[in-house]
């Protein structure tokens, strides 16, 4: 099933995807009222929840649904699939082929890094340049959504765990990064963690053990490997994660960047106002983000963009 969130009044409302003959259409996942003979929107975090329930309820809210309940996804603004994540956590040094790279060492066990969740910003929105960085990087990752409460899971139970995946880009400070031996802040900025455009469940890609994954810069290849270039699989971070701490329906997990990342170019090549930057993971789509400067838009949105991330629905299972 794919999912996606979009702005219904300000409100992050969720969306079942589905393509057509006349392009991706959407169906706003509604639930009824307690009290009032009516229904209301949920979101993405409503429903993760109570994940058991609403994973079987997706296919019978789409058979129920009549012609005119479907709306064309070019009409709508999605955002972040999951906007307001619980805890946003990420891992360095996990693609076999970044950890190649001269100075990155092969880690014995997950890195594990935090990222703010107020850095996240839906597709079509701008990366933001800091005035107090030169050396603003990007990293194309597999984004893991919970869906269960996990902790001291074993194999079985972090499985279960993950509700689906996303993509996200770990737009990070380099040189805010070499400052401590923490990343917390380099990675912090706002905008610093587009994501979308939308969230594909567990059912559809299983253990996403070998998608395509890669990232251009104005149409630039920068990186391009596969999943299967993990050192650490889904399955192996949810479980380990929970090891430290219990993980919660609606944290998101990014599972590393593989090689080509701009700090391991020779020479070092950074994001630049005008940039125009596109990740794409077979499966799930394309995640496309203008960069601007502080003194641009934080949303930098036109109806192109909003259109172009949109498409990527319909295009996101042929990318390999």
């Amino acid at each position: 099933m794919k999912l996606a969130s979009f702005n219904q009044s300000g409100f992050p409302a969720l969306a079942i995807v589905q393509e057509s003959v006349d392009g991706p259409k959407v169906l706003p996942v509604t639930s009824w009222a307690a009290t009032e003979d009516m229904t209301c929107s949920v979101s993405m975090r409503d429903v993760l929840q109570d994940w058991t329930y609403w994973k079987g309820r997706f296919n019978e809210l789409r058979s129920e649904a009549k012609p005119e309940h479907w709306l064309s996804a070019a009409d709508i603004d999605i955002v972040a699939p999951v906007p307001n994540p619980g805890s946003l956590i990420g891992i360095g040094q996990n693609y076999a082929d970044h950890a190649s790279e001269p100075g990155i060492p092969r880690p014995s066990e997950p890195v594990i890094f935090a990222k703010h969740p107020s850095c996240v910003v839906g597709p079509g929105s701008g990366i933001i340049l800091p005035d107090s960085s030169q050396e603003v990087d990007y990293g194309a990752e597999l984004a893991i959504v919970i869906g269960q409460p996990a902790f001291h899971a074993d194999d079985s139970e972090a499985r279960d765990a993950i509700a689906g995946y996303t993509i996200m880009n770990d737009v990070t400070a380099r040189d805010w990064q070499s400052r401590t031996s923490q990343w917390m802040a380099a990675k912090s900025f706002p905008s610093f963690g587009p994501m979308g455009p939308l969230m594909v469940t567990a059912d559809e890609l299983g253990c996403a053990e070998n998608l395509r994954i890669s990232l251009s810069v104005n149409g630039v290849p920068r990186q391009d490997s596969a999943t299967s270039q993990m050192i650490f699989g889904v399955v192996d971070l949810v479980r380990h994660i929970s090891s430290v701490w219990p993980l919660s329906p609606g944290d998101v997990i990014l599972s590393g960047t593989p090689a080509g990342a701009g700090s391991t170019l020779q020479p070092a090549t950074f994001l630049r106002a005008g940039d125009v930057v596109e990740v794409s993971i077979e499966g799930i789509g394309v995640l496309m983000n203008h960069v601007s400067t502080t003194g641009g838009s934080h949303r930098t949105r036109t109806s192109h963009t909003s259109n172009r991330s949109i498409t990527s629905l319909q295009t996101g299972a042929s990318l390999r």
